[in-house]
């Protein structure tokens, strides 16, 4: 398929040659009113002309917005519609355009989404810092990737994904182990360099204390984040002051700058300013907290003196993760690398770039099967007015220095782009969330549902003496006393002290024991007893709360307003917002998702929209499939030979337990998945045996799935003398811990693991009889 495409006098003209058979036609379906914003019964027809052509000339207003759009094939009678091919898009605004895009080529990896038909992969998944070496210093670095990527090669794996490997560095401390949380979505982790390649400390005395801390940090079989961050933190500097002056003057670093300079210099300043104030929250640096006023600075000259440091890492960063990318390339394996959803509120990009933001909200997720009552991960929701009227160049930015490293990507939490959970600033838990944008109901809505409505009675926590008792036991009188008040109505109200999460988590002075953390638990599980929230933006709109169902206030309605009520709920999760979240996610995903060559992935677990799965396949992002976690109702565990092609199919991903954990998480559930998914008799093993584990893994490498990733923790599964003893110290994350420490790290070495003749050669095997060993080429 050829198309030639030109824009002149607001007229958009497109040619195509495609070989149709009798009875079809071919359409036209985008993003702008002309081409029927993407609404398939308002898609635009071409013209046939000879040759095998078809043209299409429209009238167009004017657009300083790219224009995405998708080709469609239609049968005789129009109806049957199938898409052709992947979203396309047209920077308009340049002037007149004319192009040609040759697809030819269908053996091309320059575009993943059109590569070969039904190439099927599969890979290990770690992140960097579990890594583990006989050269690393107590955590995973960029080198030791190559080891990996032998590794993976040796057992014909192609691909290798890991998360977030951005700067988290705000405090110095354990708390900043968690990847997601970062300084910068340019700048890498200083932590991943190889202090080796970097180069050596001249004084003897230095050199051999280093020495000797490296070998006793390297021993622990656990990350010790903060001493692997002092002892690496001194090094630098050191190393910094011997030969910064030389690096940073050398043609490769002043290429790296100039090339750089836009997110460089704000991130270095930031750096700066966060050690010379003891803290990476902005809004504590005084006039500096304005970014114009801090900018100044980088015309002073000790200040530009000061931030070089953080400037030569950066450039050792990218050296090194460069290094790795080409070694990989070489040896016919992809990276994969990862996207978080949200940006640190006390991030570069918050403080330099802060329209593009909500600073006074924070996002996490709806109540799920990682935690009951929702996850708040703590960073501002997205300005997407602001960020579309730049036709999404802040994204775009942020893949393109993505695709730097990495092959493909995954996008952590899709759903964002969709709509985003949206919890309020005095709220820790994320039940009282809702979602955003959204389409919140009016009174009247709410009335004609059913439901009377009375703004204090649906609004605020019902609380009455029977859940008090039902909630503290004996402690039930002291909570009134302490916390609550009685209203008009006969029932209680909180203490304006205490009537948000935020304000009993800070303003009493909770003890550490158990009847403290029952009490705090109890009175966060009451602010949440509401049955709808109002938007924080429409005032007297109102969003029914999620699973109001399992609440003691819903359980007070009459029957007939519970059934009211539940029909609200389902209606306005399931089906309110199904076209108008599908209108959101394509006006924001094809910009970003045209920036690169990357091949795109996309983590859709959760909550899902039915609209989801039908973007993605429009897109051509892969879907993650995970067993355990079925998106076809009714099912318990997930079909693997059901799954679509074009997904990422895993045992487990980080924010779970390994298969050997879940294995014992629940006995029934198990002995269910023992019989009627693996088909062996009797009764299961308590423990998950390595033959068990391999039939898992071969279940999911079979599948149809583009891809099948497993975490290397089930990989070494099934081999007993391999795989760690204690597998509950190999999970990564606990989504309903806020204060997990992220310090996970591989118990044998990669040396070691790449001389393990038995499991390697099973793995190979494994992978050689799936057939997924078809080479990347590029």
């Amino acid at each position: 398929m050829s198309e030639f495409i030109s824009i002149s006098n607001m007229k958009l003209n497109f040619k195509i040659h495609y070989d149709t058979r009798w009875g079809q036609n071919v359409l036209i379906s985008g993003s702008i009113p002309e081409l029927g914003e993407w609404q398939r019964d308002k898609a635009v027809c071409m013209s046939y002309t000879e040759g095998g052509y078809w043209e299409l000339s429209l009238d167009i207003a004017y657009t300083d917005q790219p224009i995405f759009y998708s080709y469609l094939i239609s049968e005789k009678n129009m109806m049957d519609i199938q898409e052709y091919g992947y979203p396309h898009t047209i920077e308009y605004g340049l002037g007149d355009l004319f192009f040609q895009d040759e697809w030819q080529n269908e053996d091309s990896c320059k575009i993943f989404r059109d590569k070969k038909p039904y190439w099927r992969a599969s890979g290990v998944a770690i992140p960097v810092f579990s890594l583990r070496s006989e050269k690393s210093c107590g955590i995973g670095e960029f080198d030791d990737l190559k080891l990996l990527i032998d590794w993976a090669a040796q057992t014909r794996q192609q691909i290798i994904q890991v998360l977030p490997v951005n700067d988290t560095t705000m405090t110095h401390t354990k708390f900043d182990s968690y990847p997601y949380n970062a300084i910068s979505i340019y700048a890498l982790h200083p932590l991943y360099l190889n202090i080796q390649k970097m180069g050596n400390v001249k004084d003897k005395e230095q050199s051999t204390r280093f020495e000797r801390l490296l070998k006793e940090l390297n021993k622990q079989d656990t990350v010790y984040y903060e001493q692997v961050d002092s002892f690496k933190w001194e090094y630098f500097r050191i190393l910094f002051e011997q030969e910064g002056d030389a690096i940073l003057n050398s043609c490769g670093c002043q290429w790296f700058v100039d090339e750089n300079k836009e997110w460089l210099y704000p991130y270095a300043l930031y750096c700066f300013l966060r050690d010379r104030f003891k803290s990476a929250d902005f809004t504590e640096w005084g006039v500096y907290a304005d970014y114009a006023v801090a900018q100044k600075l980088l015309s002073d000259e000790e200040t530009m003196s000061q931030i070089q440091l953080y400037i030569y890492l950066q450039y050792h960063l990218h050296l090194q993760l460069q290094e790795v990318h080409q070694y990989a390339d070489k040896k016919g394996i992809l990276l994969k690398g990862d996207i978080p959803i949200g940006i640190s509120r006390n991030s570069v990009e918050a403080w330099v770039e802060p329209e593009y933001f909500h600073l006074n909200g924070q996002t996490g997720a709806p109540p799920d099967p990682f935690s009951e009552t929702g996850q708040n991960w703590g960073f501002p929701t997205y300005n997407w007015e602001a960020i579309a009227k730049d036709g999404y160049r802040w994204w775009k930015k942020r893949f393109q220095n993505m695709a730097l490293y990495f092959d493909a990507f995954r996008i952590d939490h899709i759903l964002g782009f969709f709509r985003i959970w949206e919890i309020p600033t005095e709220s820790i838990q994320g039940m009282l969330g809702h979602f955003s944008p959204a389409l919140p109901l009016s009174v009247e809505e709410i009335e004609k549902a059913g439901i009377p409505f009375d703004k204090e009675r649906l609004t605020a926590p019902y609380i009455t003496d029977e859940i008090i008792q039902k909630l503290f036991g004996e402690d039930a009188e002291e909570v009134k006393i302490c916390f609550l008040e009685r209203n008009a109505k006969g029932t209680y109200r909180f203490k304006k002290e205490y009537n948000s999460q935020l304000r009993i988590a800070n303003q009493t002075d909770w003890q550490k024991d158990k009847k403290s953390n029952s009490i705090r638990k109890g009175l966060f599980d009451l602010i949440n007893e509401v049955l709808f929230i109002e938007d924080s933006r429409e005032q007297s709109k109102y969003h029914p709360r999620i699973a109001c169902m399992e609440s003691y206030s819903y359980r007070q309605l009459s029957d007939k307003e519970q059934e009211c009520m539940k029909r609200i709920h389902d209606d306005f999760y399931y089906f309110r917002h199904t076209e108008f979240w599908k209108r959101e996610a394509l006006k924001r995903l094809p910009p970003l998702l045209s920036a690169t060559d990357m091949l795109g992935c996309g983590e859709d677990l959760g909550m899902i929209p039915s609209c989801v799965p039908e973007v993605m396949e429009k897109l051509q992002l892969l879907s993650l499939e995970i067993q355990r976690m079925p998106k076809q109702y009714g099912l318990e565990f997930g079909e693997t030979n059901n799954y679509p092609y074009r997904s990422v199919c895993s045992t487990s991903t980080h924010d779970m337990s390994g298969i050997r954990g879940w294995w014992q998480e629940n006995s029934e559930w198990t002995q269910r998945y023992y019989n009627n998914v693996l088909h062996l008799e009797g009764e299961a093993p308590i423990d998950l045996t390595p033959e068990c584990a391999e039939k898992i893994l071969a279940l999911h490498l079979q599948s149809p799935s583009m891809i099948a990733i497993f975490p290397l923790q089930d990989w070494l599964s099934i081999d007993a003398t391999v795989r760690r003893k204690d597998f509950e110290a190999e999970r990564i994350n606990v989504p309903a811990d806020p204060q997990n420490n992220w310090c996970y790290r591989m118990h044998l070495t990669l040396e070691s693991l790449k001389r393990k003749r038995n499991i390697n050669a099973k793995i190979k095997e494994l992978i050689e009889e799936s057939n997924r060993t078809e080479a990347y080429e590029q």
